[in-house]
């Protein structure tokens, strides 16, 4: 894949082998936030990402609802997942779709 994308992963202290996974895919600009507070997304939030996703296992509900809503906002496509490969994997083919009509090509 010639074009890199960038993500917000939102949710989760530690990522594991996410990152590494996501750029067999073409994904190499990762921007990760741990999901603990709400308030800290105020200026890390990133005004250009191709998609977002949020790890729903490992996220304050507050920011999920904040994060929700910026991303609808902005009309970033959301994915929400669990905090593994598998899970987000097949999260984005179940959304592949949606992704495609935001001009993402992803697996």
């Amino acid at each position: 894949m010639n074009c890199k994308m960038s993500v917000v992963i939102v949710g989760g202290d530690h990522l594991g082998c996410i990152p590494k996974e996501l750029d067999r895919i073409g994904i190499s600009k990762i921007q990760h936030l741990n999901g603990r507070s709400g308030q800290k997304i105020r200026g890390k939030m990133p005004d250009k990402a191709d998609f977002i996703i949020l790890l729903y296992d490992f996220v304050n509900h507050n920011l999920a609802y904040k994060i929700k809503k910026l991303a609808s906002n902005k009309g970033i496509p959301i994915i929400y997942a669990k905090r593994s490969w598998p899970s987000i994997y097949l999260s984005i083919q179940d959304h592949r779709q949606e992704l495609k009509k935001a001009g993402l090509n992803l697996l």
